[in-house]
């Protein structure tokens, strides 16, 4: 899951990823227009994305959908900047994915999108606070700045008294509200995140979307989300069903 692929990198390849647009006003926070991904050559190639094209506008929660094998976690990594596309073009916040190097695309996966994973990703030996922090670190945010940050974010997905716990001494529910902080810490435009209840009972899960729901309004952010949960679905303000290398949109 968001595996690091490589990057083909286009004679801009000096551009920042903060670099946005001059007036990004009006813009969609996510276009994606013509998007081709296959794997393999000849007859064994797996057209994995087909001319895929659509929109998401700033503030929205999107949910994706579709079968195992539909190219779900295909997209995610390359709206993510994680993998390069075999044709048709990504523009994240104002900013064209082509024109950015392999030091933009660090770049934008740091400042600008915070992951999710099914997995959590948590580092076992850290504290909850510690993992809410590392993304400031990375950046070097000033110590104050960075521990007002953690505490306010831990606040925020009701773990303020768990601050000083490890993953491990942690639910899965309360795993995964740390990985959400951690991956609002540097106040992402846009937050992607594969199956992030999959590893969680219904229950659980259906109150970790209900507090990414919440989070998307409270700081301002996009989300796309990919889920196959109907009662998860019904809490995006839309959805987009891959089926075949196609987008499809209800």
């Amino acid at each position: 899951m968001f595996e690091e692929g490589e990057h083909r990198v286009s004679e801009s390849s000096t551009r920042s990823a903060t670099a946005v647009a001059e007036d990004p006003a009006g813009l969609p926070m996510v276009r994606v227009e013509n998007l081709r991904r296959s794997y393999g050559t000849g007859e064994a190639a797996v057209h994995a994305l087909r001319g895929v094209s659509f929109d998401i506008p700033r503030g929205e929660l999107v949910a994706l959908k579709g079968r195992s094998g539909s190219g779900k976690t295909t997209l995610l990594n390359l709206v993510g900047g994680l993998d390069s596309a075999d044709g048709g073009s990504i523009v994240i916040d104002g900013v064209d994915l082509a024109t950015l190097g392999e030091n933009g695309l660090l770049e934008l996966r740091r400042d600008r999108i915070g992951f999710i994973f099914q997995s959590f990703g948590l580092l076992p030996i850290l504290s909850a606070a510690e993992n809410v922090g590392v993304p400031m670190r990375l950046r070097k945010a000033d110590p104050k700045e960075r521990e007002e940050r953690v505490a306010l974010l831990l606040g925020l997905v009701g773990l303020a008294d768990h601050a000083n716990q490890r993953p491990g001494e942690l639910s899965g529910g309360q795993q995964q509200r740390v990985a959400i902080a951690r991956a609002l810490a540097n106040k992402p435009a846009l937050l992607i995140a594969d199956e992030p209840t999959g590893q969680l009972d219904q229950e659980t899960g259906l109150a970790v979307m209900q507090l990414l729901r919440a989070v998307v309004r409270s700081e301002g952010c996009t989300a796309l989300v990919a889920t196959h949960d109907p009662q998860l679905l019904g809490l995006a303000d839309r959805v987009l069903e891959l089926s075949d290398g196609e987008i499809i949109e209800h």
